[in-house]
């Protein structure tokens, strides 16, 4: 196993409401894509040379392979305004009462039925814990339309109403559901924690076939007006943390976030867009998506989502998939992943906060090599005063799979930092 500590950042990011920057809108359009892709689409967000607040941010400024990694407060504001730029209409956040979904939506042929990793989470030794456990369904308006209600399912123990407690939000999987998630609510609810599980955009609640987050990246792809892939979910993810932290029983200084595989992408952006996440371990999800494209290792990623690349291939008059494909993809459906917001400038900027980044040592959709320039500029971030809140492991034989020790990881993570 590879175990990576590293540094503590000097300077404090700032809190996220003073970034939540008014809205603007950049129009231009995709070079060598047919005529149906040609005319402007709203919300696009222009990648290079961007203006927000005033200032030009440049190219090389925002230099991904190799410089310095930019002020985190910078990059978080420019990350909050693209999030700002595809939104439907702001409505106020309320919270409407959810009932427990008896049959959940998997968008798989054969669902799942049990994973070993996840019962394998500690778990505190209490004979009545099913007659202990609080369970509460609400739903949390995050903006105007349908994919704007978040589902949240949170789990927690019977007790004192005045005691605030740590909680823990987790991120399920591409295809899954927050009810996947119980055997870890359940286990860190045991341990004193609040815990919190939704359903990511397009998934659980949010999808009425198993065809409904393809048919909404492809539909990104064709009309530019919401970024379904990682950053439309970590919008809600930050109404969220505004709705956690006002909670009579949590302690708004302990909220975590962690997730498996898609997951861990939404956890690792939430961290970063959002400093009240106090403590991340995000799982099989951190990867360098601009290292991907060039060294070739893009295969294994795109195809877990293949049919936007399929169209995307289409579009362009393209025999197959190839690196070309991949970059108009990403910058059309996740403006900034393989670029700005990419993991060399993203994971420094959640210092000095703890994170734990827990990966297969062999996983094709998120290699190792990947990893080299975020870990580096992390040791820098985090400096020798904070060299105990990053962490890097990589469990040696395994691929894309969360295991029994990256869950264990994460639990030891979540007890030493919030408890």
């Amino acid at each position: 196993m590879v175990s990576v500590s590293s540094y503590y950042f000097l300077q404090q990011p700032t809190t996220i409401t003073r970034h939540l920057l008014s809205s603007t809108r950049h129009v231009c359009c995709i070079p060598h894509v047919p005529p149906h892709l040609l005319t402007p689409y709203k919300y696009q967000f222009q990648i290079v040379n961007l203006s927000i607040a005033g200032s030009r941010v440049t190219e090389t400024e925002m230099e991904v392979n190799g410089g310095a990694v930019s002020d985190p407060g910078t990059i978080r504001s420019q990350f909050l305004q693209l999030l700002r730029t595809r939104r439907n209409a702001q409505v106020p956040m309320t919270v409407e009462p959810a009932k427990p979904v008896v049959k959940p939506l998997f968008q798989e042929v054969t669902p799942p039925t049990f994973s070993e990793a996840m019962e394998s989470c500690p778990k505190a030794n209490i004979g009545n814990l099913k007659e202990l456990l609080k369970e509460e369904n609400l739903y949390l308006h995050t903006e105007a339309g349908d994919q704007g209600k978040l589902p949240v399912l949170i789990l927690s123990t019977k007790g004192n109403n005045q005691e605030k407690r740590p909680a823990v939000v987790f991120l399920h999987s591409t295809h899954k559901c927050k009810e996947w998630l119980r055997p870890l609510l359940e286990a860190y609810a045991s341990r004193g924690y609040v815990a919190i599980g939704v359903d990511s955009r397009y998934h659980g609640e949010r999808a009425s076939s198993l065809t409904t987050y393809r048919d909404a990246l492809v539909s990104s792809w064709r009309n530019g007006d919401t970024m379904p892939f990682i950053f439309d979910t970590v919008w809600d993810l930050i109404k969220l943390a505004d709705y956690l932290t006002g909670r009579d029983d949590i302690d708004p200084t302990k909220i975590g976030i962690t997730g498996e595989s898609l997951g861990g992408m939404h956890a690792w952006f939430a961290a970063f867009a959002d400093t009240r996440y106090a403590v991340a371990a995000p799982i099989i999800g951190v990867q360098g998506f601009r290292w991907a494209i060039d060294n070739d290792k893009w295969q294994a990623r795109v195809d877990s989502i293949k049919a936007v690349f399929e169209e995307a291939r289409t579009d362009l008059g393209k025999n197959e998939i190839d690196k070309e494909v991949v970059e108009k993809v990403w910058d059309r459906i996740a403006p900034g992943l393989a670029s700005q917001f990419d993991a060399p400038n993203t994971v420094p900027a959640i210092a000095p906060r703890p994170l734990l980044i827990v990966n297969g040592a062999e996983d094709p959709r998120c290699p190792l090599e990947g990893l080299e320039i975020p870990k580096t500029r992390a040791y820098k971030a985090y400096g020798d005063a904070h060299s105990d809140k990053f962490k890097l492991v990589a469990e040696p034989g395994i691929g894309h799979q969360m295991t029994p020790l990256m869950v264990k990881e994460a639990s030891d993570w979540f007890d030493q930092f919030l408890k």
